[in-house]
């Protein structure tokens, strides 16, 4: 008997429902691979699907309302409500009950995700400003799911088809960089980057490039001690156990010559230092993926933009970018799953 496919579940946790989470979920989900490839459960609300579906004048989007994930329809838009009522939808402003609501959608994604019910999770984007709280302090997406699911350590991974950038520090403020550049802390990074380019990725061998962390690389100790001090004995420490490491590279150069293009992988010693070459490059089609976490976890390399929210003027590549590659790494991950 032929055999197909399961198609795997991937989550989606919509956001802020103010900024334009909605529109780029919706606009991503139209392309017409979405229902050979996998079965979308969006964690929200129907009536904010309901409100932008209008106010976009986007009529061919249409989706299955349940009630509880034992319901959801395959070669369908899933939408389960994560709270009773829909918040209020005033596009392009920032309020308390959005936040809430965003919160709540990314613990219901979270937990449905931790015990194997979806297949993968894509974050739509929110604000910190109206998550974070004393109760809950919330720094980002990549700590919040690194915590909940477990794991002791993960990989901010920004991912194109032009270079893909981990960071050895994430959302730290500069001030607080220095101190957290540590050869441990780079030997542990460089080595889950290593993994995920080979089990995420399918990639042999990979080739990793390491950024400096000063100017031309400290200028042989002239503009900075931790390139001899950390950078250069962590590379050395990472060849000794046969990974392919090279560097430490300065920032400026190796991207003004593209020298990303070389290797499979760069690795940045800080948030700005990868993030502004690689949205440079990729901005439309980036992706943010948690690497060295049991579970996949990517979403679109930008913000709530709540100055375009409302305006069917969004750019939906990084979230169609991000919806995919999850796909992709399921089926990389499980290339045997099948169903009669």
């Amino acid at each position: 008997m032929q055999q197909r496919k399961i198609k795997p579940i991937i989550g989606i946790s919509i956001g802020d429902i103010n900024g334009i989470s909605v529109e780029v979920t919706m606009k991503a989900l139209l392309d017409n691979r979405t229902y050979k490839k996998f079965t979308p459960l969006i964690y929200a609300h129907g009536k904010a699907f309901t409100f932008y579906r209008k106010q976009l004048g986007i009529e061919d989007f249409n989706f299955n309302q349940i009630r509880s994930i034992d319901e959801i329809q395959h070669k369908r838009i899933n939408v389960i409500n994560v709270t009773e009522e829909c918040p209020e939808v005033i596009p392009g402003t920032e309020t308390q009950e959005a936040g809430k609501f965003a919160l709540a959608a990314l613990k219901m994604a979270v937990d449905d995700l931790k015990e194997g019910k979806i297949q993968a999770l894509v974050t739509a984007p929110l604000n910190k400003n109206n998550v974070n709280s004393e109760e809950l302090p919330f720094v980002g997406h990549t700590e919040f799911i690194t915590e909940a699911v477990g794991a002791k350590e993960s990989l901010m991974l920004m991912v194109s088809e032009q270079v893909r950038v981990g960071l050895v520090t994430g959302h730290l403020p500069l001030a607080k960089v220095a101190e957290n550049v540590t050869q441990e802390r780079i030997n542990q990074k460089a080595k889950i980057l290593i993994k995920s380019l080979e089990k995420d990725f399918g990639i042999n061998k990979p080739k990793i490039a390491i950024l400096g962390l000063n100017p031309h690389a400290g200028e042989d100790g002239l503009l900075g001690e931790e390139e001899e001090k950390i950078i250069k004995p962590a590379i050395h420490a990472l060849k000794d156990q046969n990974k392919m490491v090279f560097g430490p590279y300065p920032a400026d150069g190796f991207f003004g010559m593209a020298h990303q293009t070389k290797f499979d992988g760069v690795l940045a010693m800080y948030h700005d230092q990868g993030l502004v070459p690689f949205k440079s490059l990729a901005f439309s089609t980036g992706v943010n993926f948690t690497a060295g976490l049991p579970v996949v976890r990517t979403s679109p390399d930008h913000g709530t933009a709540y100055n375009i929210a409302g305006k069917n003027v969004a750019d939906e590549g990084s979230m169609r970018a991000a919806i995919f590659l999850a796909a992709d790494i399921i089926e990389l991950h499980n290339p045997q799953e099948s169903e009669d």
